[in-house]
Parts: structure tokens; C-alpha cells; sequence
């Protein structure tokens, strides 16, 4: 993402793993960077210009092909190859705030999805 803002940033990329119920991998094949627009990658937020400058994924989507429906047709195509609607929830490291920009930007992903969140990072903070 260009930062966590989800009135202002946007996504620059979307992984997606998918588990069995307990917790084999059933597809590890999705890793999409979208293509963004200088005016938006302009706009990233200072932490997000130092580390994605770093890592290349500024240049990665600033040279990708790949729209953000491009993207969400790629995800929701994955999703149905592997897991009936409704049943799956989001799961991951801070995937809370992933939800926020699923909902708005990735709508039809967002709605296959199970409402439920399994956020790792909140396992963490637990046990502290």
C-alpha cells in the first residue's frame, strides 16, 4: 500500500496464500504488483517511499501492466478455483487494515471473502 489511509492511499501489491483448514498450503501461486500512476506513488507516505523504494516495488508498479481490476479478477479467480464463497476468512500479519482497503478497492474479493479476520498480529500483542 502507499500508506494506511484508505481515503487517500492505494494498493501496490496483492500476495495471496491459501490454507487448508489446518493450515497446509493449498496455493502459494498469486503475487501481483498494479500498476499506480506517478501522482499516487508521489503520494505515499514517507515510510512507504523510503521501504518500497528499497525494495523496488515503486519501479515494480510504476512499470507493471496490471490494473487494480486486473488484479481483483486475478485474486477472485484464485478464490473460486480453491474455496466456496463466504467460507474463508482474511488471515494474516495487520490484516485489519487490509480489510479496510479490500473493501474499498477490491470489492468483489472483499465480498468473497468470509466476514471473519484471523490477525496474527493481535496473537502477538497477547503474548507479550
Amino acid at each position: 500500500m502507499t500508506g494506511l489511509d484508505v481515503n487517500v492511499h492505494h494498493i501496490l501489491e496483492i500476495a495471496c496464500i491459501i490454507t487448508d483448514k489446518k493450515l497446509n498450503v493449498v496455493s502459494n501461486e498469486l503475487n501481483i504488483v498494479i500498476h499506480q500512476s506517478d501522482t499516487i506513488l508521489e503520494n505515499m507516505n514517507d515510510w512507504c517511499k523510503v521501504n518500497h523504494l528499497k525494495t523496488g516495488l515503486i519501479e515494480e508498479s510504476r512499470s507493471s501492466k496490471i490494473s487494480l481490476e486486473e488484479a481483483e479478477k486475478m485474486v477472485l479467480q484464485l478464490l473460486k478455483k480453491h474455496i466456496p464463497e463466504k467460507s474463508c476468512p482474511l488471515a494474516g500479519n495487520s490484516v485489519y487494515m487490509d480489510r479496510f482497503f479490500l473493501y474499498k478497492y477490491m470489492p468483489l474479493v472483499n465480498e468473497y471473502l468470509h466476514y471473519r479476520i484471523i490477525d496474527v498480529s493481535t496473537i502477538k500483542e497477547i503474548a507479550r
